[in-house]
C-alpha cells in the first residue's frame, strides 16, 4: 500500500489490493472446484470472478464512454454470476484481466473529479465515487470468496502470505 501516496494512488493500491485477492482464490483449485456451485444460490468462485470483471467493466470503463469488449453474456440476466460449460476457466480469467487492464486505464487518465453517466441509472457520477464503490464491489466478493473458498478445501486468509522478508 502506498501509505504516504495521494487519494488517487491510495484508492486504486486498495482496489488492487483486494483484486489480487480474489486471484489468490482461485491459486491451486481445479476446474471442477472452481465452477462448484456452493450455495443454493449457485455462487462459485469462478463465477464470481466473471461478474465482477462486467462490473469493473461497467462502472470503470462504460460509464465514462470508453470502449466495453463484446460480451458473450447478458450480465442484466445475472449471466456474469455463473460459469457456464461452454466457457472455459482461463477465457473467465483473461477476461478479468483484460476488464481490469481497461478500468486501470481510466483510472490513470481521468481525475477523480471527472464524472460520467451509468447507463442503466439515472444521473452522473464522479471517478472517486465509482473507485470506492468498486472497493467495496470486490471487497464484498472477495469475502464471499473466502467462504466458498474455505468450504471448497480449508484455505483461509484475505492476502497471500508474504513470501519473504517483510520490509
Amino acid at each position: 500500500m502506498p501509505y504516504r501516496d495521494g487519494e488517487k494512488a491510495t484508492l486504486h493500491a486498495s482496489l488492487d489490493r483486494h483484486r489480487d485477492a480474489v486471484l489468490w482464490k482461485l491459486d491451486g483449485l481445479d476446474d471442477e472446484q472452481l465452477r462448484r456451485p456452493m450455495t443454493p444460490s449457485g455462487t462459485s468462485l469462478l463465477g464470481l470472478v466473471k461478474h465482477l470483471g462486467s462490473v469493473e467493466y461497467g462502472w470503470l470503463v462504460e460509464t465514462f464512454g470508453r470502449e466495453v469488449e463484446p460480451l458473450w453474456f447478458d450480465p442484466y440476466e445475472n449471466e456474469d454470476m455463473r460459469a457456464d460449460q461452454g466457457e472455459t476457466t482461463q477465457q473467465i480469467i483473461d477476461f478479468y484481466g483484460r476488464a481490469r487492464a481497461a478500468a486501470d486505464r481510466t483510472i490513470t487518465e481521468l481525475s477523480l473529479d471527472d464524472t460520467g453517466s451509468p447507463a442503466w441509472r439515472e444521473g452522473r457520477v464522479s471517478l472517486r465515487w465509482v473507485i470506492v464503490h468498486m472497493i467495496e464491489e470486490t471487497a464484498r466478493h472477495a469475502g464471499h470468496m473466502d467462504i466458498v473458498r474455505e468450504l471448497i478445501d480449508g484455505t483461509t486468509g484475505d492476502h497471500r502470505p508474504a513470501t519473504g522478508p517483510a520490509v
